[in-house]
């Protein structure tokens, strides 16, 4: 059965992940679920990817919250949709949700962010 996870994360200690969290909560992620870092080595990221498996739903607010700059950006997609298996929803940017391949429809995100 297919989990739902959430990221969030700042690049600093004095900056607040807590519009970030909110944002997952009212999605529905469980607290449980949710990773989040405050620096930029990102511990809890490399956790959450450890966990991700085939068919679970990754969450998050902002697709900058995937990497620092657009190559990392694209490469971490990469690796969760195509190598984990893994669906993304990103809340900001409605368009950027991944599920429907699961619907048999085409992966035109996918696509798109390549």
């Amino acid at each position: 059965m297919a989990t739902v996870y959430g990221y969030a994360r700042v690049s600093s200690r004095d900056q607040n992940l807590n519009r970030q969290l909110d944002a997952l909560g009212a999605y529905g992620v469980g607290s449980a679920n949710i990773y989040a870092d405050h620096a930029s080595d990102r511990p809890r990221y490399r956790e959450l990817l450890n966990v991700l498996g085939d068919g679970d739903v990754l969450v998050v607010l902002s697709i900058d919250r995937l990497g620092r700059n657009y190559s990392e950006i694209l490469e971490e997609w990469r690796r969760i949709t195509k190598e984990l298996g893994v669906a993304i929803v990103v809340l900001d940017m409605p368009l950027l949700d991944t599920r429907a391949r699961a619907s048999g429809a085409p992966d035109v995100t996918n696509t798109l962010i390549a």
